[in-house]
């Protein structure tokens, strides 16, 4: 399955990877793939980070990717997911 990851647009702490575009097998589940991408990123086990779906939805991570690709892949064949600290959430919501 062919995966675009990017980081999210107002994302402030988190590197940028240095691919975005992955292929992996539909078998391995979201936890799996958020630690790939982790350890691409070399991020501490406690730094947070989070991937989300058309930059909104946080998935489960004990879906696989063969589940999460059928549900939300683009047109194009390509699963879009961004990834954010924890720090940017909120952070376009009115008054608060």
């Amino acid at each position: 399955m062919q995966i675009i990851v990017e980081r999210f647009y107002k994302e402030l702490y988190l590197p940028r990877l240095d691919k975005t575009k992955f292929l992996v097998p539909q078998e391995i589940t979201m936890s799996q793939f958020v630690s790939i991408i982790r350890n691409r990123m070399q991020l501490g086990s406690t730094q947070a980070f989070y991937l989300l779906v058309n930059n909104r939805s946080m998935l489960s991570l004990s879906k696989t990717l063969a589940e999460v690709y059928n549900e939300y892949r683009a047109d194009d064949g390509f699963l879009y997911l961004t990834y954010a600290s924890q720090e940017v959430f909120g952070c376009c919501e009115g008054g608060t």
